[in-house]
């Protein structure tokens, strides 16, 4: 089987989950500059096979499409051209963000590993990724 590969998209860094080869256990990968994203998937896409990419997409609490979904879309359309054989699919990502800090307090990390983003954004794509694979088991 192949991996399903998850982002947190942002636009200064975007963190990365991706599945084992079974697409039970979501981990995270890595947090990269998103000026160097699409550069990095395609490079990760020629060593692994990979299934299908879960982008978060980002809601206000009125259920309407948060200001960062324009870059998210135009993001999308980027990375549909460079890899056209791979689909994509959204995930809802209200409060991965909180339910990442959260996962560091309860993992006991110290203050200063909590105040690193781009921990919180792998995490953050971490929960993306098996929010997908959890819909996915009904």
């Amino acid at each position: 089987m192949s991996r399903v590969l998850a982002l947190d998209f942002g636009t200064k860094r975007t963190g990365i989950a991706v599945t084992d080869e079974l697409q039970i256990i979501a981990s995270g990968l890595t947090t990269v500059a998103t000026s160097e994203l699409l550069v990095f998937l395609k490079e990760y896409c020629s060593k692994e096979s990979i299934a299908l990419f879960v982008i978060g997409e980002p809601k206000q609490m009125n259920n309407e499409a948060s200001e960062s979904e324009v870059y998210i879309k135009e993001f999308i359309q980027k990375l549909e051209a460079a890899i056209p054989q791979i689909p994509i699919q959204r995930v809802d990502e209200r409060f991965t963000s909180k339910l990442a800090f959260q996962s560091m307090l309860t993992g006991g990390l110290k203050k200063k590993q909590r105040a690193n983003k781009a921990l919180i954004d792998e995490i953050s794509a971490t929960i993306i990724l098996q929010t997908y694979l959890d819909s996915k088991k009904y």
